[in-house]
């Protein structure tokens, strides 16, 4: 059946922020609420042509800012819609105050994240301190590397954020104008295929059901504020298990299967990159190379980071004899940055330690090549033999001093 479905696929050349686009028409979903804001323009500017031409049967609110989108979102959610936006950057933080509000209403909302950077100085090309920055608001956070995974991603999405064990909103985050506005091959599914896997959205509850009267956003005192709080670190932990059922699953519709990691030449690896997102092509470039030097080199990408998926790093990483953890975020003032403290934790309660560096690379766009995952192979290659790690632990890839 999976092999049918294959057959089937078109084959479209599509910029990653229109890829989220076709998904979207393909969801067809009840509101889309959202405010234009460069790289991802492109997304709602598709979408709302699409609305124009009767292809969709969404209403689509072209709100004045970005609070407003995910207020409207919000709304739309609780009143048993399905909702979707798309933001990035200073976007993303306008919407603060409301990103903690539909976790903790548990609206499965879907929201494309075409990552950049914050200013100042203004930068609008991309890294993914966006995201990042909104790391602990309950929120679902998933990357893409390429565009084929920027289309898959939204579209598993839905399945994910509407799961009954899970009920949250989750962002699709793509590297802007890397992928955003750079076109590429993407295995388009037909509509019919699309629409069948994600199915119907049946709300638990309406805010608009007169029969059945519920009350949404109550004031919280102290004595069910915290029990509220931790029904959301129990939904997002279940996440874990559903994400990757759902990846299977959409595997048999398009023989591309999904999990929460991504390994590559790492069975016998010894030194190893961890990334996110975009760059992890060129890092596996470097991995060929330094094969083929006779360093066994491996990668591991991280497609979801919230919640993180400690259990799986830990399997993937624990015999390895050095390990680089690359972040393409700003995280000023800590031991290290999100990706690389998350995976220190990991080992740290397992009773588990490993040789790790942190790099920060890549921020406001700047380009991450080959040699230059090479080079940090080299330092890892000595690291392993030597057993040493030299301060600084936390380094910057590529960068003038």
């Amino acid at each position: 059946m999976a092999e049918v479905m294959v057959r089937k696929a078109e084959v479209k050349a599509l910029e990653g922020d229109k890829a989220v686009a076709e998904a979207m028409r393909q969801i067809n979903p009840d509101v889309v609420a959202a405010y234009p804001v460069t790289p991802q323009t492109e997304i709602v500017m598709e979408f709302s042509q699409f609305v124009a031409e009767g292809l969709v049967d969404t209403e689509f609110i072209p709100v004045e800012s970005e609070f407003a989108a995910m207020s409207s979102c919000v709304g739309a959610s609780c009143a048993g819609a399905r909702a979707m936006s798309a933001t990035c950057g200073p976007g993303l933080e306008l919407m603060w105050e409301n990103l903690w509000v539909a976790s903790g209403l548990r609206c499965p909302i879907v929201m494309a994240v075409v990552n950049r950077s914050h200013a100042a100085p203004l930068n609008i090309l991309t890294d993914q301190t966006d995201m990042m920055g909104s790391r602990d608001t309950g929120w679902i956070e998933i990357y893409a590397e390429n565009h084929q995974e920027v289309y898959d991603n939204f579209i598993q999405a839905v399945r994910i954020a509407e799961h009954p064990d899970v009920l949250l909103p989750i962002m699709c985050g793509h590297a802007g104008f890397v992928l955003g506005h750079t076109l590429g091959r993407v295995e388009v599914l037909p509509d019919e295929v699309v629409r069948n896997f994600v199915g119907e959205y049946k709300p638990l509850y309406s805010l608009l059901d007169i029969d059945q009267p519920k009350t949404f956003g109550a004031y919280d005192h102290w004595d069910y504020f915290f029990e509220h709080r931790r029904q959301v670190f129990e939904a997002i932990n279940n996440a874990l298990r559903v994400i990757p059922e759902i990846g299977q699953e959409y595997g048999k519709i398009s023989g591309r299967y999904y999990g929460l990691v991504e390994p590559y030449r790492l069975d016998d690896a010894d030194v190893v990159i961890m990334i996110i997102g975009s760059g992890a092509g060129a890092c596996r470039e470097a991995v060929d190379e330094m094969r083929e030097k006779g360093t066994k080199a491996g990668m591991l990408k991280v497609r979801c980071f919230r919640p993180f998926p400690a259990e799986e790093v830990v399997k993937a990483l624990k015999d390895k004899k050095a390990v680089a953890v690359m972040d393409r975020c700003a995280c000023f003032g800590a031991e290290g940055s999100p990706l690389f403290i998350e995976t220190c934790a990991a080992f740290f309660n397992r009773g588990l330690r490993m040789k790790l560096i942190n790099y920060f690379y890549g921020l406001g766009g700047r380009d991450t090549i080959p040699s230059e995952f090479c080079d940090i192979f080299y330092e890892l290659s000595q690291i392993a033999e030597t057993g040493e790690i030299k301060p600084p632990f936390v380094r910057y890839l590529a960068v003038r001093e």
